[in-house]
């Protein structure tokens, strides 16, 4: 009887098994069915609050460059550089949100946490609690709605009123407010994409499909929320007051909560599996700290023989010299016969795989025997070898020990660095269209029959063509690519990272191109020094760049979203598909040193710096957005030379062609 009992609990363990999702759970952390868990119904949820987000998010950050310049005074490079730092720190903060998710809690109640405290009160902020975009966006909108807050008013309507530079407390009110905004943004970012990609079933082919589908309609989430943003939202800033548009943005966040909730039965969330950031850190100095300890010791020795020279050039012979010179070469003599010791043991059992990590907890040993069968790695890859001596060499501590999958996992993360980096430059490209690109419309007509239209909006040029390009991709290209190439990718991400790469180039040179032809109007005219009155040319020249560039944004994005998130571990997922955002915030800050040191290095006593003074007209934008091409174009052979070297992670099945 016990026996047939034995068995009957034996197989209902394996039925639960196989009826649920290992690794996750629902949102009262039980384990996650397959029946009624994930999927597209799912993953809409997360793309309807992504809507809402967005629209919060531009909203403000669309037309901010202009509320700088116009209500608080700022000259047109001071405002798109304190806008670009804005951008930047709410991109970058992503990677918070993202670790967190990973490490500590699920991407639900980060997005969650992130959400609802965007709706309280600042005095978080002060306690070092996550914050708020929505006490940042109370802060702003109280700003905006009270005169005495922000500096006099001045210009044609007011000639006796000199226009001062917000400083001391409002100034300081305004980046609190604006750097609030950016820790709330952080927050979403870093944890909504993964959240919405975790619902698909990775081990079978739809549901790969679904997953990067849903990475492409992700972006087409970000146009919607984009498009009634700079139309209006950005129309309601210009015409009703900015403290309506910041109403509006309070107003969306809060409404996104309800509905995120709305799926919380369905969702699956992924279970923590600890600090990614203490895996990468074990590995590294596991797998170098003889090279390491070798390093420290021949400083150290340097500085001892800069100290004596001076003094006593004899006391460089050994044993004739001071004492520090003796305990100095001790250290040395010492560490290295700790990196001996540790390359006999390298020598000794690098023919034989490392023998497994005696787990310490039942947490440890959960975790080892999740790692059995796909992922299980007996042997150390020959990539990166430098890394192997994590699980060759004998620890300083035994909680420094590694195992070879967690090698293997640091690896994946170090090869998808160069693919990182060489997206900023293209993201610097972008940060152009908060920037530079609005001030160029603000000077041109922006009448369309009747309408004035708002500088603000020209973004719905690009937002409008990657909402329609989207869809298209998905249900007319991807299919095409995958007939033709009989690969279940059609095209692949680093396929995709390139042609945005591309596009890119083409878009700085048509930004050159197009100011080259609007200060040419401008000379004719008679209006390069009287920057109020617009100038006989329309606008829709600029939509050019925008058409371009939201092109690249369409294909890099999505595609480096979904790149991140495939290749990287699965306990590294939400931190790694955080980097896209990461590099959003290099481009912007990018942007502002390049801006900077263009400044410093062509101001001089005789010539005027290219991005200078409060008139855009005398500014030499036009060998600025030339300097940008071809920075894109060594940046674009820089990625080619990765990309061509990388070999993906995931096996790609060939599919039969219909």
């Amino acid at each position: 009887m016990e026996l047939v009992a034995d068995l009957i609990s034996s197989q209902k363990e394996i039925e639960q098994q196989l009826s649920s999702w290992e690794g996750y759970v629902d949102w009262r952390n039980r384990p996650a069915e397959r029946a009624r868990h994930g999927g597209m119904a799912a993953a809409s949820f997360v793309l309807a609050v992504e809507v809402l987000e967005n629209l919060a998010y531009l909203a403000n950050a669309s037309n901010l460059v202009l509320y700088m310049s116009e209500y608080m005074h700022f000259t047109p490079s001071k405002s798109a550089n304190s806008v670009t730092n804005f951008m930047g720190t709410a991109f970058l903060l992503a990677l918070l949100g993202g670790f967190l998710s990973d490490a500590f809690f699920t991407a639900y109640h980060i997005y969650l946490t992130s959400a609802v405290v965007e709706f309280l009160l600042s005095r978080l902020y002060w306690t070092n609690i996550l914050c708020s975009t929505g006490a940042g966006l109370v802060v702003l909108t109280i700003q905006a709605r009270s005169p005495s807050l922000k500096p006099p008013e001045c210009g044609p309507a007011n000639p006796n009123i000199p226009c001062q530079q917000v400083h001391g407390g409002k100034a300081a009110m305004l980046f609190i407010g604006l750097y609030l905004v950016a820790l709330g943004v952080g927050g979403i970012k870093g944890s909504l994409p993964s959240h919405g990609a975790e619902q698909f079933d990775e081990d079978t082919p739809q549901g790969r499909k679904q997953r990067s589908t849903f990475f492409n309609y992700f972006v087409f989430s970000l146009a919607c929320g984009a498009l009634i943003a700079v139309t209006l939202v950005v129309w309601i800033e210009d015409n009703k007051g900015w403290q309506w548009g910041f109403g509006i943005s309070t107003f969306t966040i809060l409404l996104s909560i309800p509905i995120f909730l709305a799926g919380s039965c369905i969702y699956r969330n992924k279970v923590p599996r600890g600090s990614p950031l203490t895996t990468i850190l074990k590995v590294i100095f596991n797998g170098n700290f003889s090279q390491i300890a070798e390093i420290l010791a021949l400083f150290a020795f340097s500085l001892e023989i800069i100290a004596f020279t001076p003094r006593n050039s004899k006391s460089l012979v050994l044993g004739s010299g001071e004492s520090g010179l003796g305990k100095t070469v001790l250290l040395a003599a010492t560490l290295n016969a700790c990196m001996t010791k540790n390359q006999n043991n390298a020598v000794a059992s690098m023919d034989t795989s490392p023998s497994p990590r005696t787990p310490t907890s039942i947490e440890d040993a959960e975790a080892e025997k999740s790692t059995i069968g796909i992922d299980h790695v007996e042997n150390p890859s020959e990539s990166l070898k430098f890394l192997n001596r994590a699980v060759v060499n004998m620890p300083a501590h035994r909680s420094l020990e590694c195992s070879v999958k967690q090698v293997e996992d640091v690896k994946i993360v170090l090869k998808i660095l160069p693919v990182f980096a060489c997206t900023i430059m293209l993201n610097c490209c972008l940060a152009q269209l908060s920037t530079f690109s609005v001030q160029q419309a603000a000077t041109m007509n922006t009448k369309l029959g009747s309408l004035k239209v708002p500088p603000a909006s020209l973004p719905i040029f690009p937002v409008l063509f990657i909402i329609i390009l989207a869809p298209v991709y998905d249900y007319f290209i991807v299919p095409f690519a995958r007939k033709t190439t009989k690969t279940e990718m059609g095209i692949t991400h680093l396929q995709r990272i390139g042609i945005g790469l591309v596009l890119s180039i083409v878009a700085m040179a048509t930004a050159a191109l197009v100011e080259i032809k609007r200060k040419r109007v401008a000379t004719h005219s008679g209006l390069l020094d009287n920057p109020a009155k617009p100038l006989p040319i329309t606008f829709f020249w600029i939509a050019f760049q925008y058409l371009f560039l939201g092109s690249a944004d369409l294909f890099t994005l999505a595609g480096l979203l979904e790149f991140f998130f495939t290749e990287a571990p699965i306990s590294m997922r939400s931190l790694a598909t955080s980097l896209s955002f990461a590099s959003l915030a290099m481009g912007y800050y990018l942007s502002t040193v390049i801006v900077s040191v263009v400044n410093s290095a062509t101001g001089s006593s005789k010539h005027k710096p290219w991005l200078s003074g409060r008139n855009l007209n005398h500014y030499d934008l036009e060998r600025f957005y030339w300097l940008m091409c071809g920075l894109s174009a060594l940046n674009f052979l820089h990625y080619l030379f990765w990309a061509n070297r990388y070999k993906y992670r995931s096996m790609h099945k060939t599919i039969q062609a219909a």
